[in-house]
């Protein structure tokens, strides 16, 4: 006899496990559904355990670069890559048990398996969940398609997790290679690129556009690009990865340049960095005819829904910007939609962050994206960490904040800052433009002091003509 549900989500990453709980929350009788760990790709072999690597090698290049502070480092300063491993692997365990026993305390259950879409039956829709051996049948009311996304491969470069890594391989490594060629320039190959180069390999990265980051406010990346010189990566753009192959413990890779010249590159590993793709196929969408559009991303509206009544698809599996957060209110979304209570998707921004070094965070449009929506007219102002006593008490200065608005009115279009802590000061810029706030709105705000937050207020200010701690253009 099959197990019924209200509602049943195929996927436990940021979305379908927010799905659950709120679900839960709502008094909505829920299963999540998940095929490897609890948390999906964020919490096991993303988000998480790379921040967690990329503080780990912060930490080690901060103990190389203390002399200033009038602190010397007696003996040398070892990376133990298995420790740091081990470590990592703590947190992933911590975080992804509470994620269970969040489901639990909420009334949701937990269902270990693959899951397939069989069809639909008497109002029903039927899911198979295959465990080891064992195989059982799922009803509901309501589907939650929540299965993310996965790596994306290139012809010539099959993932082996030896030779080529994707990202899950990149955050598996026990041994520290000497050379690394990272295929792809996005924020995940520059984040682990960093990790790399701080802990002592010699970082390459190929990125086939003319620019990394592409979709960043280019100013900021320019930050980045500097301190990656400083790191000894060297950057190639307009270079297109073709093949690679292996002599003896080397590793070769061509690639060719925008003028058609080939260019060969060695290395011990290559990381293959290129973006990520749905995991919409051999779910059974078929059964039941939920459309996807052409790159495999299944289509829903502002509530969550598919073309099929009483299918809903959420996270990056229906594309967008493939973000953690984004998913989670989705989740949170389309939980209140199936309870019945009136809610959407109307987010007026979605910050994103880049955990470089320094750290790029964006949220609302760039310059030239707010030229191109009509915005002919703009206030720009910028803040230089290095004018900030903050940062210079903390001894990371690089980066500054900018904040973006149309000059006819004040309203904040954008803010985009670079350098230590962007990811946490993104969240004012966020709020702003959620609220609609005009530049006097963030510069009139007392902010603390000393606190790397000034720097937004400094920036509205700048963009009005009257920041204090810097001279007004």
């Amino acid at each position: 006899m099959s197990k019924s549900y209200d509602t049943v989500v195929i996927g436990s990453g940021p979305g379908g496990y927010v799905a659950g709980i709120r679900l839960g929350q709502l008094g909505v009788k829920a299963a999540v559904i998940e095929k490897e760990s609890a948390g999906g790709v964020c919490l096991n072999v993303g988000c998480i355990p790379s921040k967690a690597l990329i503080h780990a090698a912060k930490t080690y290049s901060k103990l190389q670069s203390t002399a200033d502070l009038g602190i010397t480092v007696s003996g040398d300063v070892n990376v133990d890559l298995e420790k740091m491993q081990k470590w990592k692997e703590g947190i992933v365990k911590k975080l992804t048990t509470g994620v269970k026993s969040l489901l639990k305390a909420n009334g949701t259950d937990f269902v270990k398996g693959t899951a397939t879409i069989v069809g639909k039956k008497g109002g029903s829709f039927e899911v198979s969940v295959k465990n080891g051996s064992k195989t059982e049948t799922i009803s509901a009311k309501n589907l939650v398609i929540a299965t993310g996304s996965t790596p994306i491969q290139i012809p010539g470069f099959s993932v082996d997790q030896e030779n080529v890594l994707d990202s899950t391989g990149g955050l598996a490594l026990k041994k520290l290679p000497k050379t690394m060629t990272v295929i792809g320039g996005g924020y995940i190959g520059l984040e682990l690129g960093t990790v790399y180069a701080k802990l002592g390999t010699k970082v390459t990265v190929l990125e086939a556009s003319p620019k990394l980051l592409a979709s960043m406010d280019q100013d900021c990346v320019g930050v980045v690009s500097r301190k990656l010189k400083k790191l000894g990566v060297e950057v190639m753009t307009s270079v297109m990865a073709k093949s690679w192959e292996k002599k003896g413990s080397k590793l070769t890779i061509t690639a060719q340049d925008k003028a058609g010249k080939e260019v060969k590159i060695d290395a011990e590993k290559i990381l293959l960095s290129i973006g990520r793709r749905p995991i919409s196929k051999d779910i059974g969408l078929e059964a039941i005819g939920v459309a996807t559009d052409q790159r495999g991303f299944i289509i829903a509206d502002k509530q969550l829904r598919t073309n099929v009544p009483g299918v809903y698809a959420i996270g990056d599996v229906i594309g967008g910007m493939m973000l953690a957060h984004k998913a989670s209110k989705e989740a949170e979304v389309v939980a209140e939609v199936i309870a019945g209570q009136s809610a959407g998707m109307d987010a007026q921004t979605m910050p994103a962050v880049v955990f470089t070094d320094p750290e790029i965070a964006s949220t609302g449009m760039t310059e030239d994206e707010a030229k191109a929506a009509g915005h002919k007219k703009l206030k720009v102002g910028k803040f230089p960490f290095a004018a900030l006593g903050r940062a210079l008490s903390v001894n990371d200065t690089d980066g500054f904040a900018k904040v973006i608005a149309n000059a006819e009115n004040d309203e904040i279009l954008g803010v985009h800052i670079v350098g230590n802590g962007a990811s946490d000061l993104i969240s004012e810029g966020a709020l702003a433009i959620e609220m609609g706030s005009v530049l006097h709105d963030v510069a009139l705000t007392i902010h603390p002091h000393p606190t790397l937050g000034e720097s937004v207020m400094e920036a509205a200010a700048a963009a009005l003509g009257h920041a204090v701690h810097i001279i007004n253009k």
